[in-house]
């Protein structure tokens, strides 16, 4: 497949070459930092998100699920990076530089097939996975995500469709297979978190605390169970019936 460029006027063009256009007056020192933060910034900062992320999740209460969901995040990543290989070879479109001559290129050596873009699809894979664990991380990894895409398109080695095909990719990998990866590492992190390395998975004040409530919570159902209440206000007065009377007579 040749590719997904169209004769006549072609509006994903008409975006690459107005984004990409403003590397020609842009000073070096700007497209140097353009290059370094589109090909390896964006994604450092995304694992420190995660890693941030991490560090609250561990003192939550449902710590193994909220940990199991964060470790999801990159998994997905990986997972969408794997099935992107398929559809670059099956849509097998060029870099845009090999078609536009003209354009300012900020990354040489790029000899792969450009749909879709394996950093928008990784990037917005893991915002994907954080968005549904914590709302906030999640918005600022998506912005993130974006802010990869404009500077894959910035630098010259993607279509801008390219991105949002990896972002549509991303998105569908980490949401679609959310329920199958939670089954089966919620159980996992649990297991993890009873062992030697239960830090990883819960923060040690927050796991002495739901071992208190849990215990609370046992000790409840088993005066319950024998028919034992627990009353919290204060003691009821004494009866005095007539038979007490009849003893004092």
């Amino acid at each position: 497949m040749a590719g997904l460029a169209l004769e006549g006027p072609n509006p994903d063009v008409d975006v690459l070459d107005g984004i990409n256009g403003l590397a020609k007056g842009a000073p070096h020192w700007v497209n140097r930092a353009m290059e370094f933060i589109g090909e390896y910034g964006i994604v450092a900062g995304l694992a420190v998100l995660c890693l941030i992320a991490w560090w609250s999740a561990r003192r939550k209460q449902d710590a193994p699920a909220a940990v199991a969901g964060l470790v999801w995040a990159p998994l997905a990543a990986g997972l969408a990076l794997l099935a992107n290989i398929p559809i670059r070879a099956f849509v097998s479109r060029p870099r845009p530089f090999n078609d536009h001559a003209e354009m300012t290129v900020l990354i040489q050596g790029k000899t792969d097939f450009s749909f879709v873009s394996d950093h928008a699809t990784l990037t917005m894979a893991v915002a994907a996975g954080l968005f549904i664990v914590h709302r906030v991380y999640g918005l600022i990894g998506i912005g993130l995500a974006l802010l990869e895409g404009f500077c894959r398109v910035y630098m010259g080695v993607h279509y801008p469709t390219d991105v949002v095909g990896g972002f549509a990719l991303g998105t569908a990998v980490a949401l679609l297979l959310a329920p199958l990866a939670q089954a089966l590492l919620v159980p996992l992190a649990a297991t993890v978190g009873r062992s030697k390395a239960g830090w990883l998975v819960q923060a040690p004040a927050a796991a002495a605390r739901a071992a208190a409530e849990a215990g609370t919570a046992g000790r409840a159902g088993q005066d319950a169970a024998g028919g034992q209440f627990v009353t919290t206000g204060p003691p009821l007065p004494p009866r005095h019936d007539g038979r007490d009377k009849d003893l004092a007579a």
